[in-house]
């Protein structure tokens, strides 16, 4: 490191738990952000500040004025743009020497998969259950830490899925792809506006932790936030056996 970044991460530094070293691995690193809405947006900002070396965000949609209220890395002049564009042009703002690749699209199927074989994390902002099973199993597929979080009215929830660690469940142990599971959007539900701060920095902090190996994350937990109340709870989980998706894949 130079001396700008050491004067520019010396909180980090001065934390036994990262250090020079434990900040030079996240200089080295590659995070992938599925999603520049509310939940991507603390994730994001977080992690371009602690100074992750490469943050891939892919979201298809563009910016409305409906998403100010909680999409904190979107600006009023940024309405109608891109949303990876424009959380590219604040996260360079924030820190010029982060590279971001910004893809405007919805990304499935082998481009996620190929997106995700390069990632050292992957931060899952999305907002429906087939977006979070296709990044689930890309996960799977290469073995990539994945932190999947959600929030709608006053309720959010954060896990950890390891898949580099043959005890970690993945989230399709949690969630099954054929259960029962509704998507409760935003558009229709509400959401109130530091909820997805708060999971969404929460994310951030175990994209981190996964980086540097500081700390325990929350493999193998799901942490459950009832913000109207502000109560916190976790949840232990255990990998499914017969799992359709990890089951046999470490």
């Amino acid at each position: 490191m130079n001396d700008e970044q050491l004067l520019r991460y010396s909180r980090h530094i001065l934390l036994p738990q990262i250090g020079i070293e434990g900040q030079e691995k996240l200089l080295a690193s590659r995070a992938l952000i599925i999603g520049a809405g509310g939940l991507g947006s603390p994730a994001a900002l977080y992690l371009a500040s602690a100074g992750v070396g490469s943050i891939t965000i892919c979201d298809g949609d563009n910016v409305d004025l409906t998403n100010l209220q909680r999409q904190i890395i979107h600006r009023t002049d940024a309405l109608g743009r891109r949303k990876v564009e424009s959380a590219r042009a604040t996260l360079a703002a924030i820190n010029p020497a982060v590279e971001v690749l910004a893809v405007p699209e919805r990304v499935d199927g082998e481009r996620l998969a190929a997106l995700a074989a390069t990632a050292d994390v992957v931060v899952d902002g999305s907002d429906n259950f087939a977006t979070r099973h296709a990044v689930n199993r890309a996960c799977v597929r290469h073995g990539k830490p994945l932190v999947s979080g959600a929030g709608v009215r006053f309720d959010g929830q954060v896990a950890v899925f390891d898949l580099r660690r043959p005890e970690s469940p993945c989230y399709h142990c949690l969630f099954p792809e054929d259960g029962e599971n509704e998507d409760m959007r935003c558009a229709i539900m509400g959401v109130f506006a530091p909820l997805v701060g708060i999971i969404g920095s929460l994310q951030a902090a175990e994209a981190l932790k996964l980086l540097t190996g500081a700390g325990e994350t929350l493999t193998g937990r799901l942490l459950l936030l009832d913000a109207l109340s502000m109560q916190i709870r976790t949840v232990t989980l255990k990998k499914d056996p017969q799992c359709a998706v990890c089951a046999g894949s470490r």
